[in-house]
């Protein structure tokens, strides 16, 4: 496994924007991408991480809200329910936070590391963490939500 670099705003336009490819290899190559985006993840720290994130435009994301890693493989959300605000962040947007109004839950498609397809229901931080990842893979960020502009993290305002 291996730390991978997550891209910032200062790739917004040319990556970050860019919608990811459906995987179609399920190999030691896919689970090799998976590991490293979980250790990444966990090293920044983080609860979600998506592949564009780390420059692979391909559909794959990891979560990990303190219940434990789910890996979600060209995930498709089925259907959301409700609406509610959310504090949202995001890896690639560093220092900063921003409201936004986000379904209260959702439910998932996805295929595992192996190729398996499986569904997968979320409410709260997992169900946000999965709208939040899947949106990456199709270039949008959790700014173009916020509600009322960014606002920088209490802590390096202090700094």
């Amino acid at each position: 496994m291996a730390l991978r670099k997550v891209l910032d705003m200062e790739h917004y336009e040319k990556e970050l924007r860019r919608k990811s490819r459906t995987v179609e290899k399920f190999d030691q190559r896919l689970a090799s991408l998976l590991d490293d985006m979980a250790e990444t993840m966990y090293a920044a720290p983080g609860v979600g991480l998506a592949a564009p994130q780390v420059g692979i435009l391909r559909k794959a994301v990891v979560i990990d809200v303190g219940e434990g890693l789910v890996e979600l493989v060209n995930p498709q959300i089925l259907r959301t329910e409700g609406e509610r605000e959310w504090t949202e962040g995001c890896l690639s947007v560093p220092g900063y936070w921003g409201l936004t109004k986000r379904p209260e839950k959702v439910w998932v498609r996805a295929q595992n590391r192996n190729g398996e397809w499986f569904e997968k229901e979320g409410e709260d931080m997992f169900g946000l963490a999965m709208i939040h990842e899947i949106e990456h893979l199709d270039g949008i960020l959790y700014v173009d939500h916020v509600i009322g502009g960014l606002q920088p993290d209490k802590a390096d305002e202090e700094e």
